[in-house]
């Protein structure tokens, strides 16, 4: 007589609990990648609001060779009226040539509150901007190009 085996079909157990915990790690590992990244993409929400204000000093320093002490002063908004879905104002008001980028409420917790700041550096009658983190900004949220 001959015996047939029978052939099982499907997961174990054990199968399935490894193939949990591998998804759960990968998981663990994704999430907090993800958070930093969606972080770092409103932190650019208030580079693309202060070009404009960038803009603006540098055509009123090449004009009169100094900084303006408002934002109005530039042409520009009331600082609470340059804003976006993170950021809450754009002050461009300090006559040292500094431009205040202010995250807000619907800011990530990590950056409720943080400022970035835009400062102007002048030589030979031209403006360099630097980009630097302000109040509470931690710098593994800032662009590349405002890292120290």
């Amino acid at each position: 007589m001959q015996s047939m085996k029978k052939v099982q079909q499907g997961f174990t157990l054990i199968e399935l609990m490894i193939v949990v915990a591998i998804i759960g790690i990968l998981a663990a590992i994704a999430l907090p990648a993800y958070q930093d990244y969606t972080i770092r993409a409103q932190v650019s929400e208030g580079m693309s609001l202060a070009s404009g204000a960038r803009t603006a000093m540098a055509e009123f320093y090449n004009d009169r060779g100094a900084f303006a002490s408002t934002n109005e002063s530039y042409g520009l908004e009331d600082p609470t009226d340059i804003a976006g879905s993170y950021v809450v104002s754009v002050d461009a008001g300090t006559t040292s040539g500094v431009i205040v980028v202010t995250y807000g409420n619907n800011a990530n917790s990590n950056i409720l509150n943080s400022t970035l700041e835009f400062s102007a550096t002048t030589s030979a009658g031209s403006l360099a901007w630097t980009c630097r983190p302000g109040t509470n900004m931690p710098n593994k949220y800032l662009p590349n190009s405002c890292r120290n």
